[in-house]
């Protein structure tokens, strides 16, 4: 067997693993047309892997659904553990999986955790997973600044695996299709997004202040969520 059929042997019994372990979106980043933001945010190492595995969870939408409802207790409990705390749990599982998966074939991996800050002053992690998911071809970013895709919107929780393995590329990033909605800006209960489009070139404050959002969520409770950005999205609420 040749190296080119050995690749695809590989890439096939990743997607068969991921899908038995209940993932919806499966998809290949080629990382090198992103490498100068990636190593300014990771650093060297993370920057070092040319090909990133994107998987992600779609959120349940009976879960989001009750969002506007987020101020009972029982609602936001429900959405903080089964929308964000169960869904990381898995997808961190599932990129153990495949990472040793990839290892054992012979190539260099490295899984990143689903959800986990790494700049407190950034308020940002070690990698963006919605950078991978975007550049895999599973949607765009929006100007809540999430990964949309077209089959389930925001809704949807997002995981990297970086490795070596000279795996087929997915897709390419896809066109912005919110146009000139701005629910998710009017929504937000912070005025956190600014509206604009996402431009590559451009720092995420142009379109959201992180900062905000934080200090919104740690004057309440503390088990508050808001998530009506997520909630909100017609491109979710219209494809349940």
């Amino acid at each position: 067997m040749d190296l080119q059929e050995n690749i695809n042997r590989l890439d096939q019994d990743l997607r068969i693993i991921a899908r038995r372990k209940g993932v919806d979106f499966y998809g290949v980043a080629d990382l090198s047309l992103a490498q100068n933001f990636i190593r300014e945010q990771g650093g060297d190492e993370v920057a070092s892997y040319p090909r990133g595995i994107s998987l992600g969870i779609r959120i349940m939408d009976s879960i989001v659904d009750d969002l506007p409802h987020r101020k009972e207790r029982s609602v936001a409990v429900n959405y903080h553990h089964h929308g964000y705390e169960v869904i990381n749990r898995r997808l961190d599982l599932l990129a153990s999986c495949l990472s040793s998966y990839i290892q054992n074939a012979g190539y260099r991996v490295l899984p990143l955790p689903a959800s986990e800050r790494y700049d407190d002053e950034r308020i940002c992690a070690l990698f963006s997973h919605k950078l991978t998911a975007h550049l895999a071809g599973h949607g765009w970013i929006g100007k809540s600044c999430m990964l949309i895709t077209p089959e389930a919107g925001p809704r949807v929780r997002w995981i990297t695996v970086l490795t070596d393995a000279p795996l087929p590329v997915t897709g390419t990033s896809l066109d912005e299709k919110c146009g000139n909605c701005s629910e998710c800006v009017d929504i937000c209960p912070v005025s956190a997004f600014t509206g604009a489009a996402f431009h590559e070139d451009e720092p995420r404050e142009i379109r959201y202040d992180a900062g905000k959002c934080e200090k919104y969520l740690n004057e309440g409770e503390k088990w508050s969520v808001c998530g009506l950005c997520v909630y909100i999205c017609p491109h979710g609420r219209n494809n349940k």
